[in-house]
């Protein structure tokens, strides 16, 4: 699929800084509470466009090393839920207590990347 240019992160931090610089600035109540929200909401958006892929591939290789073959990140991650209820992974396994680590870090870094620096 062709890049739209400027790229879509770029745009959604345009629409962001206006929404707070100029527009939040001249409400009050409910709609600047409302304008808050549409701002983070953007601002998710924004970090999932520019994270997303490689944290994706970076769970994918963690995966394929924990349970010894390639596929999808989605079947891996079923697999992995399986054999730690099948007892085939222990619950405290190094390497699957570092995956749960950075998948949290992963989806923090999108969500709400503040909670990392807490």
């Amino acid at each position: 699929m062709p890049q739209s240019t400027p790229k879509a992160a770029v745009l959604l931090e345009a629409a962001v800084k206006y929404l707070e610089s100029e527009l939040m600035p001249t409400l009050e109540g409910y709609h600047r509470f409302q304008t808050r929200v549409t701002v983070n909401v953007l601002n998710t958006v924004r970090r999932e466009l520019e994270l997303r892929e490689a944290q994706a591939e970076a769970e994918r290789s963690r995966l394929v090393a924990m349970l010894g073959h390639d596929g999808e990140v989605e079947a891996l991650s079923v697999e992995l839920a399986e054999r730690i209820r099948a007892g085939t992974i222990a619950i405290d396994d190094p390497k699957l207590r570092a995956h749960v680590r950075q998948s949290l870090a992963d989806a923090l870094a999108i969500n709400n990347p503040k909670w990392l620096t807490r």
